[in-house]
């Protein structure tokens, strides 16, 4: 059996292999109130019949100020629930797990109304300026992912993720090219590191289930956070119960990247070394040889795939043919995948 398709379990919850869809936006909440849409429903089903083993659902906004767009998915209400339930239901009955990422965009959000963000420093001349977040209402935020979780919890999530990349909220707080602030939630490590700290306790207070974090580990950026600078933040969600760390990179400050296949699989790499905590591998990975390698040299535990996956929603079986390997089928799609 090859790696990829072991099964991989974690607090007690197995996912049958360690191939995982990342979170993409869909930008389909159509009536603005972040409710899921049938669209949702069909989106990740598909990828469930096609065998992935762990879906994680695109950033869900913890509160309205905090959604990338008007169009996003919300968990700031119980109204929302249902329609999360329902997503639940629908991939779990096809073999997968399936995740949600609890996000807010900080000084990202291209919502209506005031922003917010650690430092009132705009991402670029395309972005509002964010108004500078009060201690009071970092708090409010601390508790509204706190109450996302639980949300979660009640539409039947496998497993939560806090997304700490890409330039959105918590992001903004680790790196101090985005964290000017001089009080307890700026300056060293260990301030910019406290408002995910806190995130962390509130959510594990009402959450026993797999934690994973999305952090964004090189700013690509003179003075910016590198993954050697993460493995001390690493060490730290360790010792606070998260159970894997999902490695992306980028986007905090505009920055050029130079993306190529598995470009971003180093950096999950040095902090599953250096933090002793599993990881996640990301970024241009789109051949099962490609994720075989990088399970079996133990450079990450699991291999999470994006775009491949909206080119291809069934992409382990095409993995499973190059790797030789036979995966479960549901009985209607037998005959295709005959070798």
């Amino acid at each position: 059996m090859a790696k990829l398709f072991e099964p991989y379990a974690i607090r007690g919850v197995e996912f049958k292999n360690r191939i995982v869809m990342a979170p993409m936006c869909m930008y389909s909440s159509h009536n603005e109130d972040g409710m899921v849409q049938e669209w949702h429903k069909i989106h990740y089903a598909t990828r469930a019949v096609g065998q992935v083993g762990l879906i994680i659902v695109e950033a869900t906004a913890v509160q309205p100020q905090g959604r990338i767009s008007a169009q996003d998915l919300g968990i700031w209400s119980d109204e929302h629930i249902e329609g999360l339930a329902e997503i639940v239901r629908l991939t779990q009955q096809h073999g997968a797990k399936t995740g949600i990422q609890l996000a807010h965009a900080g000084r990202k959000a291209t919502v209506d109304g005031d922003i917010q963000a650690p430092s009132a420093i705009a991402f670029n001349d395309k972005y509002k300026t964010p108004v500078e977040m009060t201690v009071e209402e970092i708090g409010e935020t601390i508790q509204a992912f706190k109450a996302g979780a639980m949300r979660a919890k009640k539409a039947g999530f496998d497993v939560i993720e806090l997304h700490g990349a890409h330039g959105y909220l918590i992001n903004e707080f680790l790196s101090p090219l985005s964290n000017k602030r001089t009080d307890a939630y700026g300056g060293s490590s260990e301030n910019r590191y406290r408002i995910l700290r806190e995130i962390i306790d509130e959510v594990r207070s009402v959450w026993e289930g797999p934690l994973f974090v999305r952090i964004s580990a090189h700013d690509y950026t003179e003075g910016g956070m590198t993954a050697e600078a993460y493995v001390e933040m690493a060490k730290w969600m360790k010792e606070q119960g998260v159970d894997l760390i999902d490695v992306s990179s980028g986007a905090v400050v505009p920055a050029k990247i130079d993306a190529y296949p598995g470009y971003q699989v180093k950096f999950a790499e040095t902090i599953k070394e250096g933090a002793n905590i599993a990881t996640g591998a990301v970024g241009l990975i789109t051949t099962g040889i490609q994720a075989e390698e990088i399970l079996k040299n133990n450079r990450a535990d699991m291999v999470l795939l994006a775009r491949e996956l909206l080119r291809d929603p069934y992409w382990p079986y095409t993995a499973a043919r190059e790797l030789e390997v036979e995966i479960s089928t549901p009985q209607q799609y037998e005959r295709g995948w005959r070798f």
